[in-house]
């Protein structure tokens, strides 16, 4: 069974509260992640439920941030200069559509709270003390982000559906699939209190909205 099949039969399915200033965090969402750099990847239907998180978004008026990796390795194709480094077209397609605020932020590592401009500061000045968090890479850039989030007292909402990752090898000979990655970066973000992980469909009814793809 498919990740996003799982997700959308879970208990993330429920109904979530998303409040009138909730942010989206739209995170990486970068052309090269489509290169073969990064070996097999997982949930299909990741941009999809990104493209209707975003557009539900723009249209209900609440902030949208949408962030850029700026990679410092050379070999990278999110290097700035690459053109892996420019936004896929779900979310180039989107940009400064919104009918409420809107924020570009560039970062080099893993956290958007350690980006340009101050995220943290952003959000607070807007009032804004819940986020929903997409985009790529799941148990990377995304994990960290809602790990950071919840630290620094925020509502975080993870849905997800709404990102994607890639099988990774680690310490010891291990190596886990996406689809395993992506679970233990759900296990993990609820289990400690860091976010409260979701399905799209939820979100988008917590919104007022139809479901999710």
């Amino acid at each position: 069974m498919e990740l996003n099949e799982q997700v959308m039969g879970g208990p993330g399915g429920d109904r979530v509260e998303v409040v009138a200033d909730a942010a989206l965090i739209v995170v990486d969402v970068q052309r090269g992640f489509g290169e073969p750099y990064w070996g097999p990847r997982n949930n299909p239907g990741a941009e999809e439920n990104m493209a209707a998180l975003i557009d539900a978004w723009q249209t209900s008026g609440r902030p949208v941030v949408f962030v850029r990796h700026d990679s410092r390795s050379p070999r990278s194709p999110l290097r700035p200069g690459r053109p892996g480094n420019a936004f896929q077209d779900v979310v180039a397609e989107r940009l400064g559509r919104g009918a409420g605020p809107e924020l570009l932020v560039t970062k080099s590592v893993n956290s958007a709270f350690y980006g340009e401009p101050d995220l943290d500061a952003w959000l607070r000045g807007a009032g804004v003390r819940q986020i929903v968090v997409i985009g790529i890479q799941t148990n990377m850039c995304n994990e960290t982000t809602a790990r950071m989030g919840g630290n620094l007292g925020y509502d975080v909402l993870f849905p997800l559906d709404a990102m994607h990752t890639f099988d990774a090898a680690g310490p010891f000979g291990w190596t886990l699939t996406a689809d395993e990655l992506s679970r233990a970066t759900a296990v993990s973000l609820q289990a400690g209190g860091f976010a409260r992980v979701v399905s799209t469909a939820a979100v988008l009814r917590g919104l007022g909205g139809e479901g999710g793809a």
